[in-house]
């Protein structure tokens, strides 16, 4: 990815916090056929060893060649997408300085790298879909369980997934909101975005200090 300095991100808790937050990824592999493909994927990141970008787990349909066809001597792909949008050169205040002003699009995004395997356990897509469900259902009020269903169709639908890791060698972020602006041209973007799209969480993007990068 196109990564100028002043759009990219590299702190580790920010992209782990922006997964978790925007947990479904665009998973791009390379087919055994030497086709790509590209897969809508929910995912969870689990810190790796020190030093090392974390190690992305997910499941997916039995039924999606994915597991079987994805080259595992390749690099797989995740995009996970944050706030995006068109930013107007009418918000910012140097288009009435010196109209020397274009349209551009602003977004926040993480692209994750490394070798995808697949994983045919029972045991282990057991405790995973397990844990996931805890983590996505712990914030309700009354939460539902995997043991909330009963044992015979949680044993058959474990049959029908299959579970994919994938061990990252990188993990960068591109924060491009607007940085390389002035402070009263951010605000300006900030101001419109709020103004004219109700977008607050582009606009906290902006507003953020650096950026967040």
């Amino acid at each position: 990815m196109y990564l100028p300095a002043h759009f990219a991100e590299s702190r580790p808790q920010v992209l782990r916090d922006f997964i978790a937050v925007h947990p479904l990824g665009l998973l791009v592999t390379q087919n055994r056929a030497g086709g790509i493909d590209a897969n809508s994927v929910p995912f969870f990141l689990d810190a790796g060893d020190e030093g090392t970008p974390g190690v992305l787990r997910a499941h997916v349909a039995r039924a999606n060649p994915l597991w079987k066809e994805a080259r595992d001597d390749v690099d797989a792909l995740v995009v996970f997408q944050g706030p995006h949008g068109y930013v107007s050169p009418a918000w910012y205040p140097s288009k009435a300085e010196h109209g020397k002003v274009v349209p551009t699009w602003n977004y926040v995004m993480v692209q994750a790298r490394g070798r995808l395997r697949a994983i045919d356990d029972k045991a282990w897509l057991r405790a995973f879909v397990t844990r996931l469900t805890d983590h996505h259902e712990g914030g309700r009020p009354a939460p539902w369980a995997v043991t909330d269903a009963p044992a015979d169709f949680v044993e058959a639908t474990l049959g029908a997934i299959v579970g994919i890791e994938i061990p990252l060698s990188s993990l960068v972020g591109k924060w491009k909101v607007s940085q390389n602006r002035s402070a009263a041209d951010r605000a300006g973007v900030a101001a419109g975005l709020l103004r004219e799209r109700d977008d607050s969480a582009l606009a906290a993007e902006v507003n953020a200090p650096g950026g967040d990068a």
